[in-house]
């Protein structure tokens, strides 16, 4: 029993490496070869520390509440460093589609926290999907079509959050894990 204590703990040490990964990554100068670094270590965290809590059966709802934020953290951080480039190449039309996506999220927040008494957010397919179609724009960044790449990620984004939020609506119990 004493082993199994001694790695309980494992995957949530996994996640707060992403989180301070996340907060180093803020002053590291994108692009360059310690930012990607970085930035690569916090996202095979993100597959690896649910992964490892799966498969050591040591999932927990507060391990899925720190991967959440761990997760909004990171792509609050990542979005910010893409900032100055998504706005020099990306329409109009694309601003009014994010800017839907984060008041639907945060709606689909309240609902659950109204709802659920706490906060919630669900690892759904979607949601993994739009993580990982995020994740991958700084390596894109250089290819001609790098702009319709993140128009799709956003449409991506865009199902994932009215998948959240009817969810959120629909279910009578929280389950992490859609």
């Amino acid at each position: 029993m004493t082993q199994f204590l001694k790695y309980k703990y494992i995957p949530n040490i996994i996640t707060v490496v992403r989180i301070v990964g996340t907060l180093l990554f803020i002053w590291t100068p994108l692009p360059s070869v310690s930012f990607f670094v970085i930035y690569s270590i916090c996202g095979f965290s993100d597959v690896l520390d649910g992964w490892i809590a799966r498969r050591m059966k040591t999932a927990s709802e507060f391990g899925a509440r720190l991967d959440s934020i761990a997760d909004m953290l990171f792509y609050f951080v990542m979005l910010l460093k893409m900032m100055p480039l998504l706005l020099e190449v990306m329409p109009g039309g694309f601003w009014v589609a994010v800017n839907s996506v984060v008041v639907v999220r945060i709606i689909s927040y309240i609902v659950a926290a109204i709802k659920y008494k706490k906060f919630a957010s669900l690892h759904t397919y979607l949601n993994k999907l739009t993580g990982l179609s995020i994740f991958v724009m700084p390596y894109i960044t250089q290819f001609t079509w790098f702009v319709y790449y993140v128009i799709g990620a956003c449409v991506i984004a865009v199902l994932a959050t009215l998948e959240e939020l009817f969810l959120h609506l629909s279910r009578k119990e929280y389950r992490a894990n859609v």
